[in-house]
């Protein structure tokens, strides 16, 4: 059951991004353009996403637990740091300049656009290389606390 609602959910956003236009990186790319073909509509998809996610997380925010996890997962700090910062810049850098995001270029995949690919295949090593960082990053600073 569980599998079955990831995919359904999956399946929802899939056909989200593609009716909303937002599988097209012209079109995301055009949002950024405010000096030319500016194109407002990835702005409306945001709101109404927005409209559709908070009165659910209202609602399940109002159970003692998910259905199927033991508990909710939440950020344990508010703290804006670095690493933070930094990843939201890339995240930003990496949409603009390619027109997907990382959920919009997962439902693509299957066209077969070799920006697409590209794209997905950077983020995949990108993810591989920040997490290469950070264990190196923990195992200097373990060194150094030893010493």
């Amino acid at each position: 059951m569980k599998l079955l609602l990831i995919y359904l959910t999956g399946v929802v956003f899939g056909l989200g991004i593609a009716i909303s236009g937002m599988a097209n990186p012209a079109k995301v790319l055009n949002f950024f353009d405010v000096f030319g073909a500016w194109d407002p509509s990835l702005a409306f998809v945001m709101g109404a996403a927005l409209l559709v996610a908070a009165p659910g997380y209202a609602l399940v925010f109002k159970r003692p637990k998910p259905i199927f996890a033991q508990s909710f997962k939440l950020p344990g700090t508010k703290l804006i740091d670095r690493k933070l910062v930094l990843g939201s810049f890339t995240f930003g850098l990496g949409w603009g300049l390619a027109g997907f995001c990382p959920g919009a270029a997962l439902p693509v995949i299957s066209t077969g656009n070799p920006s697409v690919l590209t794209f997905t295949a950077s983020m995949i090593v990108g993810l591989f290389l920040a997490r290469w960082m950070i264990a190196t990053t923990a195992r200097r600073q373990d060194a150094a606390q030893a010493n």
